[in-house]
Order: structure tokens, then C-alpha cells, then sequence
């Protein structure tokens, strides 16, 4: 087993793992994780586990934060940073799809100048061709919006400045979406986020994130922090749909029948009130944000 980077002080680090039902996956990762960061502090959130997830972190020495219930994946890392002490959070899986020798890689590259730095996959690390491509168009969108490059938008391995990222929790979903959210608020904050590759081996037990359903609310957690933080963004294209829409339908009952038809002015007036609907959101956010940046 190689040795942590010399240049990581692990005393200043807190590690999160959420866990609901990751018995099997904890009792490997959390050895590696006392093994290659000698002296961070370990924190296990236990989502409402009906296995041996609590036992065996009482058995190995590692803080234990417990839901009554299961409230989320997102529930369970808000806990956990709560429950945090130290300047640098790392959160990881439970699962043994995050490897403990590449904690201190991340945290290194945050020490070079960066507030948030992601654990990307490549896409050897995707599980199946469908999330590979689902990915690619998460990240291509998510990059549009926030102007720029997002290289793994749902990675939920990352490394993170405590400060930042507690002032975000409020946003943060209960649901599997958190990364999405995290990402593109940090992103539209101007903050510096930074990728470190990483391959995330085939996770131990059962997956609890459901495609269809988790996708479509990703979607909607990126139009939602694209709305708060651009909302032109979203808007201006909206509105030139209904404009070109209603150009396209005049044109054609000019030729056709030589008038200009209600349809057609329901159409320019939709594509004026969308636009200045997107306009005034935009003045309000960009208010929102500067109250923010005053409370820093």
C-alpha cells in the first residue's frame, strides 16, 4: 500500500461517506481510507441503514452521523458537513466506487489555487454504454450554462473548501442530484473548480440511484440553478422560438392567405413577455448573488 502525498495534511481534512445499507463497502473502505489518510477525521452518515452499516463503524472508530429514517443521498452529505470539523471536506461513496488513495491527489490540486476540485470518470468508469452517453449530455449541457467546461457534472467524489461549500448547503437537494447542484453554483459563483481524473472500479452491493427518475430530476436541478444564477440563458432561446415560430406562421398565411392572423400576434407577444419575464429574473438574481458575495 503506497503512501499518502507528502504535501496533504490529513489533520485538516473531514471525510464523508454517505451510507444507507453499505455494510459490505464500508468495511473495506474505511480501513483503506485510516491507511492513506493517516488523521483526517472520518465521518459515516447513516441514511436509515437496516444492515450492520452503524456497527461497523462503532467497531472501527469512525464518527457516526444517524437519520431515524432515509432522507437521500443529498440529506445525508448536508448532515455530514454539518457535522464536520475541519477546513477541507472530502466526500466519497461507501461503496468502494471511490478509491482512498486517490483522496490525497484531489486534495492536493485544491492547494494549488482552486476552491473545488472533482474526481472525474472517464468512460471506462461508466456503468453502461446508456449512462456513458446520458453523461456526456448532463456535462455538454451543464458546461452551456455555466460557460464552462464541466468535465463530470454527477462525479460524487470531490474535495472542497468547508467554508464554500457550507454556504451553498441551503440549495443543496436531498435527492442523488447534490453534485449537479454543487458544480454549477460553484461555477456561477465564480469560484475555481478543477478535475482530477480518476477510474471508479464497479461498486460493491446494490446501486440506489434509478435511471429515468434521478435523470429527469438531474435535468431539472440544472434548468433550476441555471434559472437562479443565468436566467437569460434559458429564457433568450425560449423567446427566439416563439418569435421565429411566429415570423415562420406569418410568412406563411401572408403568401397563403394574405393576412396576419391572431395566432401569429399571440406568437410575437409570447416571445416579448418570455423575454422580458427572463430579463427582470435576471436583474433579481443578479441582486440575490451580490447579497451573497456581501455576506462572504
Amino acid at each position: 500500500m503506497s503512501t499518502p502525498h507528502p504535501t496533504v495534511d490529513f489533520n485538516n481534512v473531514s471525510i464523508v461517506l454517505p451510507a444507507k445499507n453499505e455494510a459490505g463497502g464500508l468495511r473495506q473502505v474505511i480501513p483503506s481510507l485510516q491507511a492513506y489518510c493517516p488523521g483526517a477525521e472520518i465521518i459515516v452518515v447513516n441514511d436509515g441503514s437496516t444492515d450492520e452499516t452503524v456497527k461497523i463503524c462503532m467497531e472501527m472508530k469512525v464518527k457516526v452521523v444517524s437519520h431515524p429514517y432515509s432522507k437521500g443521498n443529498g440529506a445525508a452529505i448536508k448532515s455530514g458537513a454539518r457535522a464536520a470539523s475541519r477546513e477541507i471536506l472530502v466526500f466519497m461513496d461507501a461503496d468502494g466506487q471511490h478509491k482512498p488513495e486517490d483522496v490525497a491527489r484531489l486534495i492536493a490540486r485544491l492547494g494549488t489555487g482552486y476552491d473545488m476540485v472533482v474526481g472525474a470518470r472517464g468512460l471506462a468508469s461508466q456503468a453502461g454504454t446508456h449512462r456513458a452517453a446520458v453523461n456526456i449530455i448532463y456535462n455538454a449541457l451543464a458546461s452551456w450554462m455555466v460557460e464552462q467546461k464541466v468535465e463530470d457534472l454527477t462525479s460524487g467524489f470531490r474535495a472542497v473548501k468547508a467554508s464554500l461549500f457550507k454556504k451553498f448547503i441551503y440549495m443543496l437537494p436531498n435527492g442523488f442530484s447534490y453534485p449537479t447542484t454543487i458544480t454549477m453554483s460553484f461555477f456561477r459563483a465564480g469560484y475555481s473548480v478543477a478535475y482530477e481524473p480518476i477510474f471508479a472500479p464497479t461498486r460493491i452491493g446494490k446501486s440506489h440511484i434509478r435511471l429515468w427518475r434521478d435523470g429527469v430530476r438531474f435535468f431539472l436541478i440544472i434548468f433550476k440553478i441555471g434559472t437562479l444564477y443565468s436566467p437569460l440563458k434559458l429564457f433568450v432561446p425560449i423567446s427566439l422560438a416563439f418569435a421565429s415560430t411566429g415570423i415562420g406562421y406569418y410568412l406563411f398565411t401572408l403568401i397563403n392567405y394574405h393576412r396576419f392572423t391572431n395566432m401569429s400576434a399571440l406568437l410575437f407577444i409570447a416571445s416579448i413577455l418570455v423575454f422580458l419575464i427572463g430579463l427582470i429574473s435576471e436583474q433579481i438574481s443578479t441582486l440575490n448573488y451580490k447579497e451573497q458575495s456581501d455576506d462572504i
